[in-house]
């Protein structure tokens, strides 16, 4: 907001071909959301012309015409009819939908007719710290408790005498060994469960993609949808649990699982604020905070990382630095 208020009424094409950044083609038309035929004119000019005032579609605030929270100007052009639910419209999409829902725009998405479904599909950002935090806790305790009783050794279902004891003291060893392979994981459903192209042909398939990942592209700032619902979440965790129980003994398995449930829980609260924080320019955050915004208006079939930016380099995702020439 500070950004427009400060160029309104200027030329900012300057601005937008950078630098220090070059916009993308879908910046541009995340701008023209908020484009105004005309700007500071004042409330006596919206008095005197009103239905020019009402064509516009803002309001007026402060010596600024401020948009609403998106165009109604725009909705004709659409491919969806946003007054009814998305989630069954988008299968109809077919090979226009991958382009569709990689131009985000900014305004809230429904997906089920049912309340009750749309009020699942939701959650605030605060919910899952206070939903896992206190499992992990729980589990961290259950986990040490556990190693400290001396029982658990590593090997010994395939031969007993060159098995070898985990103690306690390995437990932070071991759960930061979890979040690491979360990383991974996190790196891995990104990019090829979240970011799968469906066949154009497959109703089902896109509908599938759209629950699970396209409508965070589309509306990238929904703020109801930036972090997993626990009551999905919990289904999916449950399976990883399961799957390290078959894997590993049982205390061990536990210890590798409750590092990758706070590697989540660390994922989801940063996925958050990279799309509302604002953090300094220069630290780590910001960096990333840049990476992620690229990975949604530019580079959607690279940048896969969200919390770390590891993975991207042995995988060849990463998104390349921009570059500009001296006399520009």
């Amino acid at each position: 907001e500070q950004l427009l208020r400060r160029r309104a009424g200027t030329d900012v094409s300057a601005a937008l071909d950078g630098p220090p950044h070059r916009h993308s083609a879908n910046a541009r038309r995340w701008l023209e959301q908020y484009y105004q035929l005309l700007l500071g004119h004042g409330k006596g000019f919206a008095a005197q012309n009103p239905a020019v005032a009402a064509h516009l579609c803002a309001w007026y605030w402060d010596g600024l015409w401020v948009p609403q929270h998106y165009n109604h100007c725009l909705l004709p052009q659409d491919l969806v009819d946003w007054q009814k639910p998305l989630l069954w419209q988008v299968g109809h999409l077919g090979e226009k939908y991958d382009e569709w829902v990689h131009q985000p725009v900014d305004r809230p998405i429904r997906l089920f007719h049912s309340d009750f479904l749309e009020f699942l599909s939701k959650t605030a950002w605060y919910v899952v710290f206070m939903v896992w935090t206190p499992v992990v806790l729980y589990l961290s305790w259950v986990s040490y408790t556990s190693l400290a009783q001396g029982n658990t050794r590593l090997f010994s279902s395939f031969t007993t005498e060159y098995s070898i004891p985990v103690h306690k003291y390995y437990f932070p060893f071991i759960f930061l060994l979890g979040m690491i392979l979360w990383s991974l994981l996190e790196y891995l459903i990104h990019r090829f469960v979240f970011h799968m192209k469906p066949p154009a042909s497959n109703y089902y398939l896109i509908t599938l993609h759209f629950l699970l990942h396209g409508q965070h592209h589309k509306s990238p700032f929904d703020s109801s949808r930036l972090v997993f619902p626990p009551v999905p979440a919990s289904l999916v965790i449950g399976f990883f649990y399961g799957v390290l129980r078959l894997l590993l003994p049982e205390v061990l398995g536990l210890s590798v699982f409750v590092g990758g449930l706070c590697g989540y829980v660390i994922y989801d609260m940063m996925h958050y604020y990279l799309h509302y924080g604002s953090p300094k320019k220069g630290t780590y955050l910001y960096g990333l905070k840049a990476y992620h915004v690229k990975h949604h208006f530019e580079h959607q079939k690279s940048g896969f990382g969200i919390s770390t930016r590891f993975w991207d380099y042995p995988f060849r995702t990463l998104i390349p630095e921009e570059t500009f020439k001296k006399e520009d």
